[in-house]
């Protein structure tokens, strides 16, 4: 079909979603889980992810592989992410709040679908799954548009949750895929008034920038994530290595992983030592991949590493490379945190509870952490079952956004004969 096409049978599906009850919704998307989980659809999945790695292999880095690789294993924690989705709370009709007028109007302000929601991504499979599965439960109908890398794997998975639709008697065009994997199809995403509701781009800065910047529909700024942890001077320094390397190193491809370590000063000198061992001889000699550590001039007095280059505090790396810094207080990291952040996570590692409540009330960021990793700014680590994507901005959703972000709201108003 062309993109044209799409877009007119998902504008044509999303009332029969929109006006389904919660019980049907609930039906499909346990109908879309078991449909992933079944021994043909995973192996066509599975038959298809591998003709994308096969064709990727060689044109994106090894980090970016892992994101486009399903096993059973992903591919089951997929079909968990639906399930948790269908166990949540219906949130269309669910009323955010009630007011009766002195007149004996009762005035209901209540959630409802926003239509059809565009989702524009680019190589992970899991994406597709979970934003058909929260537009689903939220009484949306989706357009995914992937990248070309992740198409087959994409369509594929489609497939199997359309049959989760059929079978429940929802629309199978409320979960859509563009076929054209061209700018072409991206750019008529973003111009498409009347058709989308929503637009959420999900990816690298450029992609996100080009549909900030060229949207005729309304989006969502998701976030490129320059992630910051400030070690403050009363840091256990113990768990501040624990939580550096999980920050990093346990999923570098992610927008949530940490880029940028901040040091103070005060205990720069016994703890970056302690830090480049731990991420570099140490993951060495448990054959894991080490990390490149890009210092500032005062941090590379310190230890051996690479001297940092002036947009090294700019970049997402996504990437076995952190950046790291040495500052004088508190106030130095939030500073550098205004200046550099996109502001996605950030967290602290301290004891001093006045620089803890310093640092979350000046950080101006969707998610600001203290004594913990920035690996759990995700759906559903947060409690939303998966997510929609990281929103950057502030209007109309920030952080995670989940079930509750993909409706808008009309205002019920019930009366007796009233006349103004």
């Amino acid at each position: 079909m062309t993109t044209q096409e799409i877009l007119e049978v998902a504008r044509g599906a999303k009332t029969a979603v929109a006006l389904s009850d919660s019980g049907t919704r609930d039906s499909a998307l346990l109908g879309m889980a078991d449909a992933l989980c079944a021994p043909e659809s995973m192996d066509a999945i599975l038959a298809a992810n591998a003709e994308d790695m096969a064709a990727a292999k060689g044109h994106i880095s090894d980090v970016m592989l892992d994101r486009l690789a399903l096993t059973p294993q992903r591919i089951e924690a997929m079909a968990k992410g639906i399930r948790d989705v269908a166990a949540l709370p219906d949130p269309v009709g669910r009323v955010l709040s009630r007011i009766e007028r002195p007149n004996g109007l009762v005035i209901e302000k209540t959630a409802v679908p926003m239509g059809v929601i565009a989702i524009i991504y680019e190589s992970r499979p899991n994406v597709t799954s979970d934003a058909a599965a929260l537009a689903i439960k939220s009484g949306n109908a989706c357009i995914l548009r992937c990248g070309k890398e992740a198409w087959r794997s994409a369509n594929a998975i489609v497939q199997a949750l359309r049959q989760g639709l059929r079978a429940n008697g929802l629309p199978e065009t409320a979960v859509c895929l563009i076929e054209d994997t061209t700018h072409a199809s991206a750019n008529a995403l973003m111009t498409a008034v009347g058709y989308v509701d929503l637009l959420i781009p999900r990816g690298g800065a450029g992609l996100i920038r080009a549909c900030v910047e060229n949207a005729k529909v309304p989006c969502i700024q998701t976030g490129t994530g320059i992630c910051h942890i400030f070690v403050d001077d009363t840091a256990d320094q113990t768990k501040a290595l624990d939580i550096i390397e999980n920050a990093k190193a346990s999923r570098p491809s992610v927008c949530n992983a940490e880029e940028v370590c901040l040091v103070h000063s005060a205990i720069a000198r016994e703890f970056l030592p302690k830090l480049a061992q731990r991420l570099g001889p140490d993951r060495t000699a448990k054959g894991l991949h080490p990390v490149e550590l890009r210092l500032d001039e005062r941090a590379a007095a310190l230890i051996p590493g690479t001297p940092a280059g002036p947009k090294d505090f700019d970049t997402e790396f996504l990437d076995y490379i952190l950046a790291v810094k040495v500052v004088d207080s508190v106030e130095e990291a939030i500073a550098h945190i205004a200046a550099h952040s996109t502001g996605h996570s950030e967290a602290i590692l301290t004891r001093t509870d006045a620089h803890a409540a310093l640092f979350t009330a000046a950080v101006d960021s969707a998610a600001v952490y203290v004594n913990c990793s920035t690996r759990f700014t995700d759906g559903g680590e947060f409690g939303l079952g998966c997510e929609m994507g990281i929103s950057t901005q502030k209007l109309h959703a920030r952080g995670p956004m989940g079930l509750g972000e993909l409706c808008s709201y009309k205002y019920i108003i019930h009366g007796n004969g009233q006349t103004r």
